[in-house]
């Protein structure tokens, strides 16, 4: 078994796709209409779905935002260097909203950024 996406409830689809891809550096790979459903998916991600884990945004054409509650957590992506991509992050008009630095308790550098729709997305440094 193995990990194939997850899911994202996304208000603006088009401005969401520009985050993940302009902002974040992934490739838009697939996306499909659902007309009877009234509804798009667009599948983004660092590489081929055979193989890594993607982001499905999913885009409801009625419902323009969501209340994201208080279940959620974050995405997690690995950086070489937290610093230096929230610098690259907020160049291309991103949102970090914790700078990098040490976990509390801990050693492990991070920071987070947060998308369109208000999703965090964390940055693990990984050398």
């Amino acid at each position: 078994m193995r990990i194939l996406h997850t899911m994202l409830r996304v208000g603006d689809l088009e401005r969401s796709i520009a985050f993940y891809t302009e902002i974040l550096g992934m490739r838009l790979l697939r996306r499909q209409d659902y007309p009877d459903g009234r509804f798009t998916l667009a599948f983004v991600g660092y590489g081929d779905e055979a193989s890594q884990a993607v982001l499905e945004l999913t885009h409801n054409w009625d419902t323009p935002a969501y209340d994201l509650g208080t279940g959620f957590g974050h995405v997690a992506l690995a950086v070489p260097d937290a610093a230096a991509a929230c610098t690259a992050i907020k160049a291309r008009g991103g949102k970090v909203v914790r700078e990098a630095g040490p976990m509390k308790h801990g050693k492990t550098v991070i920071a987070f950024v947060e998308d369109p729709d208000g999703y965090k997305i964390e940055l693990i440094e990984r050398a």
